[in-house]
């Protein structure tokens, strides 16, 4: 089942087909976290929002966040640690968090950003124009299934 929440609201979206349980690293990462940047900044474009600038140390947190929920095998904003996306900025040096979108089970970057531009919590967060800077982290989980997060940052 692919599923995505938002800092505001859970929702849920059809389950697509079985994903294998491989590894999700190097290259084929990086591939895919870039792409989602690329695909919130074209519609963040269309709806007269400017491109946020990918922060890497947002990815970094993002990155560590999927890794967290695919390691110990949950789903949700708040860590294995209790923490929320703005220690885990804070954690990775940024100091400017202001939102956080995650979702399970969505097989590529395309399939995640449709996923949260059709849910109104996570449509709002990459929409808002005040998001200066973007980081995306992505992470399999022991079922094969993809945790993706992405966090926007103010400056």
């Amino acid at each position: 089942m692919a599923t995505v929440a938002g800092a505001v609201a859970l929702g849920t979206l059809p389950p697509g087909p079985a994903v294998a349980a491989t590894p999700f690293a190097g290259a084929a990462r990086a591939s895919a976290e870039s792409e989602v940047i690329r695909l919130t900044n074209q519609e963040r474009a269309r709806n007269g929002c400017r491109a946020a600038r990918h922060e890497p140390k947002l990815s970094t947190s993002a990155r560590r966040h999927s890794q967290d929920m695919a390691r110990n095998d949950f789903f949700s904003h708040t860590g294995s640690d209790g923490s929320d996306f703005s220690t885990r900025a804070k954690r990775a040096g940024y100091n400017h968090a202001m939102s956080e979108n995650i979702a399970k089970g969505h097989r590529t970057a395309a399939e995640v950003v449709k996923g949260w531009m059709g849910s109104t919590s996570h449509r709002r967060a990459i929409l808002d124009c005040a998001a200066k800077a973007v980081g995306v982290g992505v992470a399999r989980a022991k079922d094969g299934a993809l945790l993706w997060t992405q966090d926007f940052g103010r400056v």
